[in-house]
């Protein structure tokens, strides 16, 4: 799980735009709290991130998540930290960064905490339940929709995936030219430039829920008496 986990990281964090340069992935365990690591690298010193920096950030975190959904069809506790990562980044880009076409340039969250790109999230102002209904469904968009980019990502490179995974198992460590070349080979999806550029996905295309609402794989686990995923340390 955990070679696949990573390997999601970095094919979704390859095709993404201004994210930094994949240069190691890992799956030799870090003290407790790491059963694996993706590394990406800056290719220059920034202070400054896009919009579309933002959602691929977004899409990188749940790369992990996803490449579970893909080949085992169920998650793990793996994700835990990517999932709160990919929410306090889409959180900060609705109410501090101004990047909600439907909320526009409007400061819904304090400064206290939120000073720098890398800190969580400050407490949101007072505001009617009607606008906090309405930033709750942009960040839901704006998770579910990275989300879908890094499912399509990843069934879209599936042979890429496993192969990249395979070699992982076996050296249990990528990195430098060897790992770009691998990555250089990832095919991004259709829709991935439109949803950067604007945060949505192109009318028309039906967006990628995972195996959470995949109601085949609800009945299978009905059937199997199986109601929660297998609970691993994170990854």
């Amino acid at each position: 799980v955990v070679a696949y986990h990573e390997t999601g990281h970095a094919i979704v964090g390859a095709l993404m735009p201004s994210v930094g340069r994949i240069e190691k992935i890992s799956v030799v365990p870090r003290g407790m709290s790491a059963l694996g690591y993706t590394m990406q690298v800056a290719e220059e010193e920034r202070f400054l991130m896009s919009e579309e920096e933002v959602r691929g950030r977004i899409a990188t975190f749940l790369g992990g998540r996803a490449a579970e959904e893909v080949v085992f069809g169920r998650v793990t506790t793996g994700a835990s930290d990517d999932i709160q990562g990919a929410t306090d980044m889409a959180e900060r880009a609705v109410t501090l960064y101004g990047m909600s076409r439907r909320l526009g340039p409007v400061a819904l969250q304090k400064m206290a905490q939120a000073q720098y790109l890398d800190g969580g999230p400050g407490p949101r102002r007072a505001i009617s339940s009607e606008v906090s209904h309405t930033v709750d469904s942009e960040i839901k968009y704006l998770i579910d929709s990275g989300h879908h980019l890094a499912l399509r990502s990843l069934q879209i490179n599936r042979s890429l995936l496993e192969d990249i995974a395979q070699l992982l198992i076996s050296k249990e460590v990528l990195e430098g030219d060897a790992l770009r070349s691998l990555l250089d080979r990832a095919v991004a999806p259709e829709e991935l430039t439109h949803w950067l550029r604007s945060g949505e996905l192109p009318a028309g295309v039906e967006m990628e829920k995972g195996y959470v609402d995949d109601p085949n794989l609800l009945a299978l686990d009905s059937l199997n008496g199986n109601h929660t995923p297998p609970l691993p340390s994170t990854l």
